[in-house]
């Protein structure tokens, strides 16, 4: 088995950016998620409720964060001036985020057509992943869903597009981490997985939404593979189809991995 691809989100809910390495962070793998788009009020805005947000394509600098959209000039933020506190909400989960200001404010509710704020992680910013999967210690995460990492594979994808008898990228199950060269669902039966430095805990299948349903080039509704999940891959305890696991990063921060490296499962 090898790592075939890396992908981190810098801001939640918009366009992948695909890294030929990435290091472990504070939060899991570093920049991943670390920004996100919420309403006035904190509250978190995903595709599955604006799907136009993955036609914003961010990327990272070493000051901060460009965002490019067909339809707007880019906007460059500076981490330096995202200093207002502001209250945010992801799935219940509560933080104190920073604001980065009226400027990206109005750049987004002309994109998304709706009042929106740019928030980003600070020293303050405190979120964990439920112990119920993780165990009775404190996993950080910075705003994704629940968990660190998400590890899919290239076999598993093969078998539903199979059985959908359609194409579908794996940039539809939007995750961090995918392997190549494992038997198809062989992620459902590891403890972990090493991969470089980092060695990774699997802790839970993740339960897909609607978002897997939609082009992540234009947001707008193509090939759902759901039907074609709940024929094989629905799971009672969790009420919903799944695909690819979430995982937690057991490395220090610094901790590296690579596209090519050797996979190593964790039994």
């Amino acid at each position: 088995m090898h790592l075939s691809a890396i992908s981190i989100y810098p801001v939640k809910g918009c366009r992948a950016t695909a890294l030929s390495a990435a290091r472990a962070g504070r939060h899991g793998l570093a920049g991943d998620r670390e920004w996100m788009v919420v309403r006035p009020d904190g509250w978190f805005l995903t595709q599955r409720t604006h799907p136009q947000l993955a036609r914003i394509v961010p990327r990272l600098t070493a000051s901060g964060l460009v965002l490019s959209h067909a339809a707007e000039p880019e906007l460059r933020v500076e981490t330096s001036a995202a200093t207002a506190p502001l209250a945010v909400t992801v799935w219940g989960r509560q933080a104190i985020a920073r604001d980065a200001g009226a400027a990206a404010a109005a750049w987004l509710e002309r994109v998304l057509g709706v009042a929106a704020r740019l928030v980003t992680v600070g020293p303050e910013t405190h979120m964990l992943a439920d112990r119920e999967y993780v165990g009775a210690r404190d996993v950080p995460v910075a705003f994704a869903d629940g968990y660190p990492v998400l590890v899919c594979n290239e076999a598993s994808l093969a078998v539903l597009v199979e059985r959908m008898g359609a194409a579908l990228p794996m940039d539809r199950f939007r995750p961090n981490l995918v392997i190549a060269g494992a038997e198809p669902f062989a992620e459902d039966r590891m403890r972990g997985l090493r991969v470089g430095g980092i060695e990774l805990r699997l802790v839970k299948p993740c339960a897909r939404c609607i978002v897997p349903s939609l082009d992540q080039l234009s947001g707008v509704r193509s090939t759902d593979p759901t039907p074609a999940l709940k024929a094989f891959r629905y799971d009672r305890a969790l009420r919903g189809v799944t695909f690819g696991v979430n995982a937690t990063l057991e490395a220090a921060p610094g901790a590296a991995l690579a596209v090519g490296d050797p996979v190593t499962p964790i039994e």
